[in-house]
């Protein structure tokens, strides 16, 4: 609930004592993060650099290490960290649950403690951004997967849906059963759109392809997107029922749909990041390619927005013709038929094939 203050800087004196509560309370839905070793809980900002300015993240649930959405985000901003003049970062971090009065406290303590640009990941901060940006309003506000409007949000978006077409079609053309599953974290129009691309691209290949679709959680629960137990046990089913490949469209919880690949002697698709390359170890080779959301482009093309002074409020949308979205190659896992998905991604930007979102 936003609190009247007496002056603005009671405000930022009373922010900041609150922030540096939150770094030194584990229990706390906001962990602040010293970026120069990422993971760690401190209230201590990256090394300045004269006159740049202070970047404020708020991650989704998951947050750094959910070795997909949350982490994209953080590349973008390691790499405006290492090419651009940013005086220092603040990230803070979602918990399981939350209301969006928590999302608004956290939006509210990094523009309240001098944060310019602020950066929101994920559109859980929907309403919670429009409000805090109408408080802030020299504050530029971007956040990523959803357009909400105000002078002074950047909305970054992405064609989720012709990237999950892509590896969609690798999925029909890589399974030997004629049967593919998809399990997405939360039942809501975004990850709709990665299970309806998803499904145009197998069947494309194939039209009477059998696709399995699974949702761990239903909003307003969220916890689909950070619980690999659910993950596993949703892929379990599939192969369980003659699926040899599923794609896995649900944050922290993709872990465990991995997992269970492994055991199933099976293969899974990862999202967001190419996670035959961030996944762990030991279930790597399972996945046989990711559909690659380049969250890190979009967080660091906004940085350099602001930073050149060419930031514009309204949606910067990333598609397959702008390189916002693809499929990886890591591994060699579709070399062979690397051909044919081309054709069908230079189809897409031609405007040969519409992929429908919903």
């Amino acid at each position: 609930m936003l609190r009247d203050h007496a002056s603005k800087l009671a405000a930022t004196a009373a922010a900041g004592a609150m922030l540096m509560a939150v770094a030194a309370c584990g229990g706390s839905s906001d962990t602040g993060t010293d970026t120069a070793t990422p993971g760690t809980s401190s209230a201590a900002s990256s090394a300045p650099a004269a006159g740049g300015p202070k970047v404020g993240l708020a991650y989704d649930i998951g947050g750094r290490g959910d070795q997909s959405f949350n982490d994209a985000a953080a590349a973008g901003l390691e790499k405006g960290k290492a090419e651009l003049k940013i005086s220092e970062t603040k990230e803070l971090e979602a918990s399981p649950g939350e209301t969006g009065a928590q999302k608004e406290q956290r939006l509210r303590l990094l523009a309240q403690t001098g944060h310019n640009p602020i950066i929101a990941v994920g559109f859980a901060y929907s309403d919670a951004i429009k409000k805090v940006a109408g408080e802030f309003p020299d504050t530029k506000f971007a956040i990523i997967d959803d357009a909400a409007a105000g002078p002074n949000i950047s909305n970054l978006v992405f064609a989720e849906n012709e990237g999950s077409f892509l590896v969609g079609a690798a999925a029909a053309l890589k399974s030997k059963k004629g049967h593919i599953g998809f399990v997405g974290g939360v039942q809501v129009p975004l990850i709709k759109k990665f299970e309806v691309g998803y499904t145009k691209g197998a069947q494309a290949v194939k039209p009477d392809i059998k696709v399995d679709v699974k949702y761990l959680t239903q909003p307003p629960d969220f916890g689909g997107f950070n619980d690999p137990a659910k993950g596993k046990t949703a892929a379990q089913g599939m192969y369980d029922a003659g699926a040899d490949i599923v794609y896995q469209a649900a944050g922290g919880s993709g872990g465990g749909v991995f997992e269970a690949a492994k055991a199933a002697g099976a293969k899974a698709i990862g999202v967001d990041s190419d996670q035959a390359l961030t996944a762990d170890p030991s279930v790597r080779d399972v996945i046989m390619t990711s559909m690659l959301k380049k969250v890190d482009v979009a967080v660091f093309d906004f940085l350099k927005s602001f930073v050149d002074g060419t930031v514009k409020a309204g949606a910067t949308t990333y598609d397959l013709k702008a390189g916002g979205v693809d499929y990886s190659t890591t591994g060699g896992q579709v070399d062979d038929i690397k051909a044919k998905l081309d054709e069908y991604k230079q189809k897409i930007v031609n405007g040969e094939i519409t992929v429908p979102s919903q």
